[in-house]
């Protein structure tokens, strides 16, 4: 564990890239991973693919064990300098809902939707084709 960490920024850490030397940003923290490369689970480029930007969404997304978490701490080299780190981007404020509309009602009225209407043509072209033979008498029942 680092009691005094050194302060690194994203420039430098960026700059470690390789299989062989591959450095991760994650939870404002720097992690020097190479070690770690040939064990991890999901192969040594996927770390790689978090490098040189900030990767805890990445490992967030991931979901990773309690012990994965607890896994880092011997990895752990320094801090990031925050204020090297690119601005997160800013999204628009999603659009105010409409009185009496909530989005999981929506999503479940697209969902059965997206069910019967399917259905419903069907049961609509057995019923045409049920009709169009009772009215030809030359076709088979």
């Amino acid at each position: 564990m680092v009691t005094d960490p050194k302060v690194y920024k994203l420039e430098e850490v960026a700059s470690h890239n390789t299989p062989k030397d591959c450095w991760l940003v994650m939870f404002g923290k720097v992690y020097d991973v190479t070690e770690f490369m040939d064990d991890h689970p999901g192969g040594g480029e996927v770390l790689l693919t978090s490098t040189g930007k900030d990767a805890t969404e990445d490992f967030e997304d991931v979901g990773h064990s309690k012990a994965a978490r607890e896994q880092l701490s011997k990895y752990r080299i320094g801090d990031i300098d925050e204020s090297s780190l690119p601005m997160k981007k800013s999204y628009a404020a999603p659009p105010p809902k409409q009185s009496g509309q909530n989005s999981s009602g929506g999503d479940f009225v697209t969902r059965l939707l997206q069910f019967l209407v399917p259905l419903m043509i069907l049961a609509l072209a057995l019923a045409v084709r049920h009709y169009t033979r009772q009215q030809d008498p030359s076709s088979p029942q």
